[in-house]
């Protein structure tokens, strides 16, 4: 006992004569670019290269390898490197302030940066976790039971897009979280698993394979579960057939500025993969050591390291989706970052009636960019963990939501500018031109976007359809300039309960009241129309 408190005396000690601080050193260049540029198979995926070509964005700097001999002179300086970013071309360490002063010397380097944002370190007493939940690719035609997950999937008007054969199929998320413990085990992943939907896995934390131990956080997989889980007439996600990549970068057991840069790494190497949309149902402002708490001032896109990477995630044709956070009942109530990005589309919370969340964090971000993007359903949403349906709320859940819609959207239209498909989503949510500072611009709308495309796209040849009488008592009767080859029925949940062919009416007489989905396959196109039985 007595050398236990002796050590922990002499680590106090040196904490105060030399303290050290988490610092970034940016190296001056990148000396073997060329043969990246040469083989850039070296670096990245060709499913990577294929996005930057299908979306007409060039390779640069950023994308070359970081040098390893820089790295090498680093430790042996004495200092420990773990991690490191292409992107921003350097290494952390920690380092005292004359342990700086030797870095910034050095020939190869070019600036050192401070994570640590206030001269004063007042440790916390004990950790508030603020993520944990409060209470032209192939097209496969699925039908599906939606069960709890119906209100959450209609609510963002999700379904026709469904119902249309896009459910995600060749789309890849990475789900950048804190630990997706009983994926692999879980019969609600089992339908991921048996059709090889998992692609990848690492920890960015542990630096190892283990995402699935059940000691740590199982809030990546209620994250997942939203988008990719399945239990049969029970549950479905919002993305059923996307491929998925699951990294930690979180370790919900402290607040430490490390894990910025884990997630910095995970979206590179989601680069380097290929995927195409990266959800994050993470944020930061607090850390354990105030040394490095954000004020609101630094939401601004541009001041955190996390945030600046994900503006470059998005600069590579990556979709990137943050959740705006859980602040809006407590004293700081503003958007965290990386949502705070304005290339970043952040998503806030409404409950079932369209209303804000309370909970739901405020923007603007600090340089007045409208922040939150849109919103989805946050307040007692369904999902799965390991084999169970269950309730949750936090705008960790919308996210993951919206992320599945923006997975079907991009099926359907996988070469539309990243930026304009960003642009369209706030141009179709609910509150549009209007705003708020929790909601943004609304709940998302990804059938009414999917529809305004289709109207727009000159590869589509217009139609008129139009259903009477809506609501419908008897005979449903559909008015068209062209020929109605078939038409399908769909409860509100999924399921297929009549259809005809070559009719331009179907007798609902026997259904009971509520609300349906019919669906018109004419020859050259297919349209979805909502009507009422009473």
């Amino acid at each position: 006992m007595k050398k236990l408190l002796l050590f922990c005396f002499l680590t106090g000690y040196s904490a105060v004569t030399a303290q050290t601080e988490l610092v970034f050193v940016y190296f001056s260049d990148k000396p073997n670019k060329a043969a990246f540029y040469a083989n850039p198979l070296s670096e990245l995926t060709q499913k990577s290269l294929n996005r930057r070509i299908s979306l007409g964005i060039p390779l640069n700097d950023q994308d070359a390898p970081i040098e390893q001999s820089y790295i090498q002179n680093l430790q042996n300086l004495g200092f420990t490197v773990t991690d490191y970013s292409k992107w921003l071309n350097g290494a952390a360490v920690n380092a005292t302030q004359a342990q700086i002063a030797t870095l910034q010397a050095l020939p190869y380097v070019s600036s050192v940066g401070s994570f640590a944002r206030n001269a004063s370190s007042v440790p916390k007493n004990g950790h508030e976790n603020k993520w944990n939940f409060s209470s032209d690719t192939q097209k496969t035609q699925t039908i599906f039971d939606y069960g709890s997950g119906s209100e959450q999937i209609d609510q963002i008007n999700l379904r026709p897009l469904h119902l249309a054969g896009f459910t995600g199929t060749g789309i890849s998320i990475a789900v950048i979280d804190a630990g997706f413990p009983y994926v692999n085990t879980g019969s609600a992943f089992e339908r991921l698993r048996n059709n090889n939907h998992i692609k990848a896995v690492y920890d960015f934390v542990t630096k190892t394979n283990n995402v699935y131990n059940t000691s740590i956080s199982n809030h990546g997989s209620a994250v997942l579960g939203a988008m990719g889980g399945y239990i049969e007439n029970i549950f479905v996600g919002s993305a059923p057939d996307a491929d998925f990549y699951l990294y930690r970068s979180e370790n919900s057991v402290g607040e430490i500025p490390e894990e910025e840069l884990y997630w910095i790494e995970a979206a590179e190497e989601a680069d380097r993969k290929g995927v195409d949309i990266i959800t994050s149902s993470l944020g930061y402002n607090i850390f354990d050591d105030t040394r490095y708490n954000y004020t609101y001032s630094d939401m601004n896109g541009n001041t955190s390291f996390i945030a600046r990477a994900a503006g470059i995630a998005a600069d590579k044709g990556i979709f990137v989706l943050a959740a705006a956070g859980n602040s809006g009942l407590q004293t700081w109530h503003y958007i965290m970052t990386p949502a705070d990005n304005a290339k970043v589309f952040s998503i806030g919370s409404v409950d079932s009636t369209g209303n804000s969340s309370g909970f739901s964090s405020y923007g603007p971000n600090a340089s007045g960019v409208v922040k939150p993007d849109g919103s989805a359903r946050g307040t007692a949403s369904a999902t799965v963990i390991n084999s169970t349906l269950t309730s949750v709320g936090g705008t960790s859940i919308a996210t993951p939501i919206a992320a599945g819609g923006v997975a079907c959207f991009m099926q359907a239209f996988p070469s539309m500018n990243r930026e304009l498909m960003r642009t369209k989503l706030r141009q179709t949510a609910s509150l549009y031109p209007g705003h708020t500072d929790q909601m943004g611009y609304g709940i998302l709308n990804f059938g009414g976007l999917y529809n305004q495309v289709l109207n727009t796209s000159e590869i589509v040849k217009k139609e008129k359809f139009a259903i009477f009488p809506n609501p419908v008592q008897n005979i449903l009767n559909i008015a068209s300039e062209s020929e109605v080859q078939r038409l399908e029925v769909y409860d509100n949940l999924g399921k297929l309960i009549r259809k005809n062919t070559g009719l331009k009416s179907i007798n609902v007489e026997d259904f009971p009241k509520g609300t349906y989905y019919l669906k018109i396959q004419a020859k050259n196109q297919v349209f979805y129309e909502k009507f009422l039985k009473k």
